[in-house]
């Protein structure tokens, strides 16, 4: 009936307080917290976010990449962009070989999220232990019911992981077609199911860079020992060198599932995955995690982030205007969230960063609403958003030959950020023909690329560095 401990402020002896009195002081020790937050303008989440999540930190090798995947780990990332633009924008002279040395070492996983057309998709990149909670089965029933599917599931199941071969003869023992692109094709859909993964991001490499077309098919049934590799006299066959399989197949291939722990409460979970949240957002709110497909929505990690705030751990209030009245966030996250206001902003020039659209760290879109422009913005894989102190200036969109600007525009600064961007690697090329739908030559956007060093083409407006 009694509470025993420290209970007021201040207090270094032993107290005693009725129990139900401790509980209407917290709630009023939180409410008081509450009233004390002023929301910030939604400009100013989009300039905390990038520091928050590590933007530009000095973090390098493989260290830094683990540093990097803890804060995003969970989230549904396109592939072609998750290495270019998203781990390379946190992490100096980003390298895959880090990456995959923390995938061969089992530390990292990566785990299919859904294609993305033909020759894209999501992945899930978490730690091992992490992965029953943070990378969730699909709910209901899989979408891989076909034969082909079945064959490579009960031979990773007998096998454990397993090689690209080992996969073209349990195709073929099954009576189904093996030729390399039936096998893919049914490799992949179990990929994007979030049911098979790799102890390396290679395959998925080779998908996104175009590197992954199936060879023709095989003309007799698939051959095991050393004479499926080598002619008479024991010389090599002609073209036994491809006989590992497409690079699409490349690495070990294995089970998703054994990941996932079975005795995971559905509490542990919902506990995990609001962690990771307050981890990558500092502040999360209904949109945040609407954006990012949480297993039951913003309800779904609801119930956990409101014990954390009765706990202490978390504060509730309306911190950003404009977004739902739950928002829910870490104490030391607040602090940096309202020095990120504009009216607190110190002198200098206004910060300038080029990110991917669908950046976790870029929160137009997703978490915010874009602002008003005469093109039509869009947060898809492949396009660039250059932010001028938090606003958004202009979208490159995929491709690298079209823009949609907004009102920060009028700075200039956006231009230097686009050819930063090409200078990176992290656009193929820059050959801008159109803005907001118009010749980009009618545009007033013509004179000030040019001067910057664009020169005039057939198509457009091109830069050649």
């Amino acid at each position: 009936r009694l509470v025993r401990g420290e209970l007021r402020p201040g207090g270094s002896e032993r107290e005693f307080c009725d129990a139900e009195v401790l509980r209407r002081l917290r709630r009023r020790s939180v409410a008081a917290l509450r009233r004390e937050v002023e929301p910030v303008e939604p400009e100013a989440l989009a300039r905390f976010l990038p520091a928050w999540q590590g933007v530009g930190a000095r973090r390098r090798g493989a260290d830094g990449v683990a540093e990097a995947v803890a804060v995003l780990q969970g989230a549904p990332l396109a592939a072609s962009v998750l290495e270019r633009d998203v781990l390379a924008a946190r992490v100096v002279g980003y390298r895959p070989s880090d990456l995959d040395e923390l995938c061969a070492s089992g530390e990292v996983v990566w785990v299919g999220a859904g294609p993305l057309g033909a020759a894209d998709g999501r992945i899930r990149l978490v730690f091992r232990d992490q992965a029953g909670a943070l990378a969730p089965a699909p709910a209901g029933e899989s979408a891989c019911a076909e034969p082909v599917h079945d064959a490579l599931r009960d031979c990773l199941d007998r096998r454990g992981a397993s090689f690209w071969g080992d996969l073209v003869a349990a195709a073929g023992a099954a009576g189904l077609p093996y030729d390399d692109a039936s096998v893919l094709a049914g490799l992949w859909d179990l990929v994007w199911a979030g049911e098979v993964t790799n102890d390396s991001l290679a395959p998925v490499r080779a998908l996104v860079s175009g590197r992954g077309r199936a060879r023709s098919p095989r003309r007799g049934p698939p051959r095991r020992g050393p004479g499926r590799f080598r002619g008479a006299g024991g010389r090599p066959r002609a073209g036994a060198l491809s006989a590992a399989g497409p690079p699409t197949a490349a690495g070990r291939w294995s089970l998703v599932a054994p990941l996932r722990s079975a005795d995971l409460s559905d509490t542990e979970a919902g506990l995990a995955r609001a962690a990771q949240l307050l981890d990558r957002y500092g502040v999360v709110t209904r949109e945040a995690a609407r954006a990012e497909g949480q297993p039951g929505g913003f309800a779904g990690v609801y119930p956990v982030l409101k014990a954390l705030e009765e706990r202490g751990e978390v504060r509730r209030g309306y911190f950003v205007a404009g977004l739902g009245a739950a928002q829910f966030a870490l104490p030391g996250a607040v602090d940096r969230l309202r020095a990120a206001r504009s009216d607190e902003s110190g002198p200098g020039p206004p910060a300038v960063v080029a990110l991917a659209a669908t950046d976790p760290a870029q929160p137009y879109g997703s978490v915010l609403a874009w602002p008003a422009s005469e093109g039509r913005p869009v947060r898809t894989a492949g396009a660039h958003v250059v932010l001028i102190d938090g606003r958004p200036a202009v979208e490159l969109e995929r491709g690298g030959r079209s823009l949609v600007t907004f009102a920060a525009a009028d700075d200039p600064a956006w231009i230097e950020a686009l050819i930063g961007l090409a200078k990176d690697g992290r656009v193929p090329r820059l050959e801008i023909a159109r803005a907001n739908g118009r010749p980009i030559n009618e545009t007033p956007w013509a004179d000030p690329l040019t001067a910057a060093g664009f020169k005039p083409g057939y198509k457009g407006l091109t830069w050649r560095g």
